[in-house]
């Protein structure tokens, strides 16, 4: 009984190694190599108002021995639209990505960016989230301007 118990106890281990995740970005740069290493690859708008500002940057830095090339940078649907470096990031320099999402959407929201570059078989995933809640409306009967003696007590 205990060698069935140890052998199963065994398959298990194995098995969730086997299953273990990988990283959307590598830990360590291929050899003489170009590597993109993000502040943060989440950027939390938190809660905000419809119509506030939509623009969030990504920092990053290449700590590769190589320089940097971002072929394309990719929003997951036509409201996030990411602005790249079009040109090479050489070892050591800092840079930025911006992304802006379309605040006039009322709600929550995850959407990410694709980034294809020269170092990484797959795209590096940056990801915006939030929520953007209804701007509140203007209360009736304001006027747009108030009465003063230069504009004739109009």
């Amino acid at each position: 009984m205990k060698k069935i118990f140890s052998f199963l106890a065994f398959f298990a281990l194995l098995s969730s190694v086997s299953f273990a995740q990988v990283d959307a970005v590598p830990q360590a740069a291929p050899e003489n190599g170009a590597m993109l290493k993000f502040e943060s690859m989440v950027i939390d708008y938190g809660e905000i108002e419809q119509g506030s500002d939509p623009l969030r940057v990504f920092n990053f830095e290449n700590t590769g021995a190589a320089p940097a090339i971002i072929k394309n940078a990719k929003g997951s649907c036509g409201c996030t639209v990411p602005v790249w470096p079009k040109e090479p990031i050489m070892m050591g320099e800092k840079n930025t990505i911006e992304v802006r999402y379309d605040t006039k959407r009322i709600g929550k929201f995850t959407k990410t960016v694709k980034l294809t570059t020269n170092y990484s078989d797959g795209p590096i995933v940056l990801t915006i989230k939030g929520k953007v809640n209804k701007k509140a409306a203007e209360p009736a009967g304001v006027p747009t301007s108030a009465p003063s003696i230069l504009n004739g007590g109009k």
